[in-house]
């Protein structure tokens, strides 16, 4: 006999199947996408410059640049930008898509990995797809439930699902061709990153990084989904056969048992391609643990973490690499767009690689050799003095190492970086990068050997607010005299993408919700619209029925608005309003007024047992606050614990213990918390709730 329980799940489980399945039909009986669209190939990438009315991959180019040719929208007449049209989403998470434009058709993908493809110029939804990714899974994510786009090639349209599928589409009616499982789903991988086709191969990596992960990057044919090549970034079990010589070699830089906990060095966003060289570039992220004692028993640089890789891209063979960060524990990913360019440097043309670095310096390689020209900082620094150019290290402060000095440090920037991974522009013809940048300290506080939790953070560093003002703004740099050119500053960090034209414009959303349009010679505001939600991804720009169109996805999330809790409120937005929204010059479409959202926070008594809120603050922190926000001061976008009708219910352990909630995207804690660990955080929720409550 079954449970009113069991009875719940079944009929979940045949919910879940019959929506699956209609999906399924409503694509297969949706109206197609553009029948005349030509098929994508290397060569219509490699030549996006003679159709630039298109988008044809994530950063337009292979180069990464986000440069549109495009100049019909300029800086005399930015300031008649109107809404063409906007489409409201159907999730309410981070939105880090940029929009793809081929033939007259938009792609996208959103929170959850759901992907839309619309007709470009009048809005009409062509079709829908959705993976069906299991909500509970969110809990695997460090940083959001967002994916950052789609990829196309030959008529088909390719998506990372945030469970480590990709999946093939296609491109015309959203029907799925084929799908490959690229992850052990016996571990907390997930994927966020837009996958990249070269040569007709699907490139993805993964990410994981904090959860015990081992970090690598993909290769799969683009029409049958099978596996070319992988190759990993951090070096495996050393008493078994290393895959390659650069595994062999990158085991020298790590101590201990590194392999037990994975590693990390997850490959989640950042990747690039050089036709003539036929060289793949990519970023390589954190390792597990943040803490290198707790990593690598205190030693080495541990390669191939916080580096930027180059591999020969038919085989995956390593070409070279450079590291930006050794021995890295303050959270430096080295994953930020790396954009190609031809720069003039001391008189001479150089083929060069950039990166603004999470670290806060910003990197000028040399893309064939991995050579060092150039390295400044952008922000301050203070965890390391400069970059010695001989030998590409960092000057370190030895007192930010917090492991070695087990005292806690005040650290410039902050994991969340001078530069996370909202896509900056490259202009060829202004000679400047639009960089997204910010400033957020964060002290380190080392902590005690801790076991490692089974679901939830594993840093093996305790993290605190610093009483700083914290900063974003868009950062005109100048990549071959390494200098400022100017720069617009915002009310506070974790602002959108750029996009950047030869009609002299950048455009980026900001966290406030609006969206500007700038000269980009000199950064004077021509334009700007109330969005409603702040805005976190990338624009795209191109061209249909001879009008120019902007096109930027809206809605406030990822890893600033989850874990920044109440910081995150400086930056002026604390709603997420899910849209696709389309500009063109004299357009007049206009966004519906903004429902009123009530917050009233009032609840249960204080707790008497103040043992019980002391022990809840560390639990918090490890399993909670990722999600829900430094002190259970949400930021906007997962519920706010302190407002929740639950504090005073015992249904409280239903949804933390036994998952009540995992199909809205809760999971259960039941694995790694007991019933006391959860009323020590229930009784720390509440203690916060009081002292935010008002009188």
């Amino acid at each position: 006999m079954k449970t009113g329980q069991e009875d719940a799940r079944s009929m979940a489980s045949i919910m879940l199947r019959s929506t699956a399945m209609l999906l399924t039909l409503a694509a297969q009986l949706a109206p197609s996408a553009n029948a005349g669209a030509k098929p994508v190939d290397g060569s219509r990438i490699a030549n996006a410059d003679t159709e630039p009315g298109n988008w044809l991959t994530y950063g337009r180019t292979y180069s990464e640049q986000r440069y549109s040719p495009l100049a019909t929208i300029n800086d005399e007449n930015a300031h008649n930008l109107g809404l063409a049209w906007f489409a409201d989403l159907d999730t309410n998470r981070a939105q880090e898509a940029t929009p793809l434009v081929i033939d007259g058709t938009l792609y996208i993908s959103t929170a959850w990995s759901l992907v839309k493809a619309y007709e470009v110029r009048t809005g009409r939804l062509i079709w829908a797809y959705d993976p069906q990714v299991r909500r509970e899974l969110g809990v695997n994510a460090c940083c959001d439930v967002g994916n950052r786009g789609v990829a196309a090639w030959n008529r088909k349209i390719f998506v990372g699902a945030y469970d480590g599928r990709l999946i093939a589409l296609d491109a015309a009616t959203g029907v799925p061709v084929w799908s490959t499982q690229t992850v052990d789903t016996g571990k907390p991988y997930t994927i966020t990153q837009a996958p990249r086709v070269i040569n007709g191969r699907v490139i993805i990596g993964n990410s994981g990084g904090e959860y015990g992960t081992r970090g690598y990057i993909s290769a799969y044919d683009a029409e049958s989904g099978k596996l070319a090549w992988r190759f990993f970034t951090v070096p495996g079990d050393p008493s078994k056969p290393f895959e390659n010589e650069a595994m062999a070699r990158a085991a020298k830089t790590w101590s201990g048992e590194w392999w037990k906990l994975g590693g990390g060095g997850p490959v989640w966003d950042a990747i690039s391609y050089d036709p003539k060289l036929n060289l793949l570039y990519f970023g390589v992220g954190n390792g597990t643990q943040w803490a290198r004692s707790a990593r690598s028993a205190g030693k080495g640089d541990n390669l191939y973490l916080a580096s930027i890789v180059a591999l020969h891209a038919d085989t995956g063979q390593y070409a070279w690499h450079y590291q930006a960060t050794p021995g890295e524990e303050w959270d430096f990913d080295a994953v930020q767009q790396l954009v190609l360019a031809d720069l003039r440097i001391n008189g001479k043309v150089r083929q060069v690689l950039m990166q603004a670095n999470k670290n806060g310096f910003f990197y000028v390689l040399d893309r064939k050799s991995g050579a060092l020209l150039s390295a400044k900082a952008i922000v301050p620094v203070t965890w390391a003095s400069g970059i010695d150019l001989k030998s590409g290290r960092p000057i370190e402060n030895q007192e930010a190492r917090y492991s070695e000095t087990g005292k806690a440090i005040d650290v410039k920037p902050g994991p969340l970086g001078a530069h996370n991974w909202q896509p900056m522009a490259f202009n060829p013809k202004t000679g400047l990068v639009y960089i997204p940048a910010q400033q957020v300290p964060i002290r380190f506080i080392p902590l005690p050997s801790l076991p490692i939790a089974p679901i939830g953070w594993n840093l093996g560093v305790a993290l605190a607010s610093v009483p700083s003002p914290i900063e974003g703004f868009l950062l005109a740099w100048d990549p071959a005299r390494q200098r400022e050119a100017w720069r617009v500053t915002y009310k506070g960090p974790w602002n959108g993408g750029v996009v950047t034209t030869a009609g002299n414009i950048v455009a980026q959303g900001d966290a406030a919700g609006n969206f500007n349009v700038y000269r980009a010679t000199d950064g004077e505001k021509l334009w700007s619209l109330f969005a409603q939600s702040g805005i976190i991804g990338g624009p795209s720009t191109f061209e249909a029925g001879g009008e120019q169109y902007i096109a930027v996805l809206s809605g406030w999330g990822g890893s600033f608005a989850l874990s920044g809790g109440k910081a995150s409120a400086v930056s002026g937005n604390l709603r997420n309003v899910s849209r696709l929204l389309v500009f063109k010059l004299g357009g007049t479409a206009v966004l519906p007024p903004l429902t009123p959202r009530p917050f009233v926070i009032n609840p249960p008594p204080e707790p008497s047992d103040t043992a019980s809120v002391a022990r809840g603050e560390p639990l918090y922190v490890q399993y909670c606050s990722a999600c829900h926000g430094e002190h259970a001061l949400g930021g906007g976008v997962i519920p706010d614990l302190r407002a929740s009708n639950f504090l005073g219910s015992d249904f409280f352990y239903n949804i933390v213990l036994d998952g009540a909630l995992k199909d809205a995207g809760m999971a259960s804690f039941k694995s790694a918390l007991s019933r006391d660990d959860a009323a020590a955080i229930r009784n720390f929720v509440i203690h916060q709730a009081n002292q935010t409550a008002p009188n």
